[in-house]
């Protein structure tokens, strides 16, 4: 086993306090956004124990190095590198309208920009890596998300809420998006034309906000109750009327949904365990300052209607409790055991970890013991450890007089 330190993101849409406080430490200066735990070559957790002499390692070189003992030889067949990543994902404000390539789809933008000579870090590049990017994400707390269209007809009908408060342009741009969610490909019609920048929509947001803010049955209405705070975040971006085409996610604490390829989608707010494939490519689509392709997120964008992808856990015969989407990169397993003060009961709560391959796992509360036929580690709250494919089985023990909450990712055992 290889106890971890992760490396946090800075950007500008995270909290201050929602991680530190998770975790249990004090809250820095900067919004913390995402801490990164796998082997991401862009941001590796770092291993800090575990090795032999005792130093320090990325963990994606420690793995590329002992490939076959540490992925397996199942996944070693298909390449040296770990298949997914998982990070805690905290949002005080929306995060970018987004969607993520297929696996064939990124492979062949990444081939053809690295043709075309752009540098893998130029903010105007699409894929920054040859993998697609399918996640999941399970709620820590009270987790608001967008995620994928609204049926052309419901869209419509929202729009056509808005339309009786709207005057001049603004009447009639709306009036055109109706008229194309009633037409022929009405999602791709009405989403090409929000972000084209046609004239009048600038006013068609600002005046749907306005209607919003002073119209109580509006501002009720689960379709565009949101647009206020958007415009807080994002004034007049195109996104804000994006959003409208989308489903409007609300998760409690222990919820999941799961997300792939061409699932035009947003987090709002709220902290989260994210897991996804081992990449980090995004094309975006609002609700954001940085690069938009346009042509290239219609292309990969699914343009269909969809129901909320909700993710329910299964209970294994062993007593697991698995979250498991279809993809093949991942599964995720959440892990509670009980407190105690009595040592003679120690092993009832006992839960073996899924390990089908190589294993992260982060503890959240309490503490607890991961033992595995090569040793065991304490596991304290805000602490990580990556177990190698080699070290299966690996189970998690209670502590005296704490219990602990934890969440193990491996791969499925389909894979």
């Amino acid at each position: 086993m290889y106890r971890l330190e992760n490396p946090v993101r800075n950007y500008p849409w995270g909290s201050h306090t929602l991680i530190a406080s998770l975790l249990g430490y004090q809250p820095p200066a900067d919004p913390e956004a995402e801490m990164w735990i796998g082997a991401h070559p862009s941001a590796p957790s770092v291993v800090v124990s575990g090795l032999e002499p005792d130093t320090s390692m990325g963990l994606d070189k420690l793995i590329a190095a002992n490939a076959t003992e540490l992925l397996g030889s199942e996944l070693t067949a298909q390449g040296t590198s770990l298949p997914f990543l998982v990070k805690l994902l905290a949002a005080d404000k929306p995060l970018s309208i987004q969607v993520h390539p297929s696996a064939a789809q990124a492979a062949a933008g990444f081939d053809a920009e690295n043709a075309a000579g752009i540098p893998v870090d130029a903010p105007y590049r699409n894929y920054r890596d040859a993998a697609h990017k399918p996640e999941m994400i399970y709620a820590l707390s009270d987790f608001a998300a967008l995620s994928g269209f609204r049926e052309a007809s419901e869209i419509s009908g929202i729009f056509a809420r808005l339309l009786p408060s709207l005057s001049g342009v603004a009447a009639g741009q709306c009036s055109q998006i109706i008229e194309m969610l009633d037409g022929g490909e009405p999602l791709r019609a009405a989403f090409s034309h929000l972000l084209g920048g046609a004239s009048g929509l600038t006013e068609l947001t600002s005046e749907a906000i306005a209607a919003v803010e002073s119209d109580t049955t509006l501002r009720e209405h689960p379709g565009l109750a949101e647009l206020p705070s958007l415009h807080v975040h994002y004034p007049n971006d195109p996104g804000i009327l994006v959003s409208l085409m989308l489903n409007l996610v609300q998760l409690a604490p222990g919820e999941s949904i799961y997300l792939g390829a061409g699932n035009i989608h947003a987090y709002l707010r709220g902290l989260g365990v994210e897991v996804m494939a081992n990449s980090d490519n995004v094309l975006r689509g609002g609700l954001t300052g940085k690069h938009i392709d346009l042509p290239e997120l219609l292309r990969i964008t699914k343009f269909e209607s969809q129901q909320v992808p909700l993710l329910a856990p299964t209970t294994t015969m062993f007593g697991q409790e698995v979250f498991e989407p279809p993809f093949d990169e991942f599964q995720l397993q959440h892990i509670e055991l009980p407190e105690t003060d009595d040592a003679t009961d120690m092993a009832d709560a006992d839960v073996a970890i899924a390990a089908n391959g190589p294993v992260v796992m982060v503890c959240v509360a309490g503490q607890m013991v991961v033992d595995t036929p090569r040793g065991d580690l304490l596991l304290r709250r805000g602490e990580s450890v990556f177990i190698g494919a080699s070290e299966a089985p690996a189970m998690a023990r209670r502590s005296v007089g704490s219990g602990a909450r934890a969440f193990a990712v491996t791969v499925p055992t389909r894979t």
